[in-house]
């Protein structure tokens, strides 16, 4: 059966999703908590390969416009970019050697951009013909699916507080793109969260859950 190019957009996150959990099991029984390196390197080509197929270049540059519509849209995604800031407060001494750091500003620096460009821009893109609730939903639920992957080896990133702050960040930044036809400051709170949230480090449970 030969599929549509929507319909490949559209199965493509449970593709990932499922790519995600088998890495996790696999790489987990290797090298335990640092399976998140792999998982996460697998996932950026997969998401690479997809924007850039059903996507393109002038896509892309479409989505890094200037937003449209009330600035207030881009503080709303600014606002959930800053919650992470306590964790970064009590625990960035967990950075402390470079096999934490190092992969902490790497994925800060890289992630929200591939991230951002498939969960918000492809899917969003491919699923604009479809009621707005719809399309929020939709997005929001398989990103915070495929980040249930990382609670498989790590306890900080494990239960139902993971899957609800995910799918909330994915209700707002997801409205965010809708309402400003942008991924400019939605790729800037992203950023945020992953560098407050100190992503290698929590990936390694190097601070305790709820320790705030």
């Amino acid at each position: 059966m030969n599929l549509t190019k929507q319909q490949t957009v559209l199965l493509s996150p449970f593709l990932i999703i499922t790519i995600n959990f088998v890495n996790a099991f696999l790489f987990g029984q290797i090298i335990g908590k640092w399976a998140f390196i792999p998982i996460i390197l697998i996932e950026w080509v997969l998401f690479l390969y997809l924007v850039i197929r059903y996507a393109g270049k002038e896509t892309i540059k479409n989505w890094l416009a200037k937003p449209k519509n009330s600035f207030a849209w881009n503080l709303l995604a600014l606002f959930i970019g800053l919650l992470p800031l306590p964790l970064f407060i009590f625990h960035h001494d967990t950075l402390s050697t470079w096999q934490v750091w190092l992969p902490w500003i790497l994925l800060a620096l890289i992630n929200p951009w591939l991230e951002e460009f498939y969960w918000r821009g492809l899917l969003v893109e491919y699923t604009q013909n479809w009621k707005k609730w719809q399309s929020i939903i939709f997005t929001s639920a398989v990103f915070s699916l495929n980040h249930m992957v990382f609670g498989v080896n790590s306890e900080l990133n494990s239960g139902f507080t993971t899957v609800i702050s995910t799918f909330i960040m994915g209700l707002v930044w997801s409205l965010v793109f809708i309402k400003t036809k942008s991924l400019r400051w939605i790729i800037f709170a992203h950023f945020l969260v992953d560098f407050f949230n100190l992503s290698a480090a929590s990936f390694l449970d190097l601070y305790e859950k709820g320790g705030w």
